[in-house]
């Protein structure tokens, strides 16, 4: 990748983009409050369940696709895989925590870049012909940006897995130190949920992880929330 890429890469994958990850925990709070997760061993494990049932079958496949959609300047492509990976995401609270998140991104991608197609798939995330995903936004920027399709990949799941870290600090007795050994322990598993996903289509996303579900719709009923999911 050019340097241009590779410092774009950094910025996208730097905790102080402001995208509003830190309000989510993605399950992860039902999952503290139900006593499913007590320490450092349980959160790795429930972090590699997400990665390998959740983000690398649909987030990634999604990413993909709009990476390539960009790259190819084919705005039908980029809002297809957008609408299917709104589809298979059954939590309502993840649908929402998405498009918020989405959102902002794409509303600071366009206030930097004056590109044609961001503007115009955000007319179209605008007029809700599209639901305007982070990870398809990312997979969009990332490829306009000149960003290898892999590298952004493995951006999207260094940020999901750094963003459930930070919501782990909050929710449970979570040190840095231990932090550092989970995101470095799942470096294997990322690089499998991004393997993957490489030869899937957008009509094979197929995340599967159920009692991430239950307890995600258990989540929008609670009675009190420190995370919006």
């Amino acid at each position: 990748m050019s340097d241009a890429a590779t410092l774009e890469s950094l910025r996208l994958a730097d905790s102080f983009l402001p995208v509003g990850t830190y309000s989510v925990s993605y399950g992860l709070e039902q999952f503290v409050q139900d006593d499913r997760i007590e320490d450092a061993d349980d959160l790795e494990a429930l972090l590699a369940t997400y990665l390998r049932r959740q983000v690398g079958p649909a987030d990634l496949v999604a990413l993909r696709a709009a990476h390539a959609a960009a790259r190819e300047g084919d705005l039908d492509a980029l809002c297809a895989a957008d609408r299917r990976l709104r589809a298979v995401t059954l939590a309502a609270e993840f649908r929402e925590s998405a498009q918020q998140s989405g959102d902002r991104l794409l509303s600071l991608q366009t206030d930097l870049r004056d590109d044609p197609l961001l503007a115009d798939y955000a007319d179209r995330v605008a007029a809700d012909e599209s639901p305007g995903n982070y990870a398809v936004v990312l997979g969009a920027a990332t490829g306009l940006a000149g960003v290898d399709e892999r590298e952004a990949c493995l951006l999207c799941c260094h940020g999901f897995v750094t963003g459930l870290l930070g919501a782990a600090q909050r929710l449970l007795s979570l040190g840095h130190t231990d932090a550092q050994r989970i995101l470095d322990a799942l470096g294997a598993v990322m690089t499998e949920a991004v393997e993957d996903s490489a030869d899937r289509t957008i009509d094979d996303m197929t995340p599967f992880a159920p009692l991430v579900d239950v307890l995600a719709a258990d989540h929008e009923r609670a009675e009190r929330r420190l995370f919006a999911s």
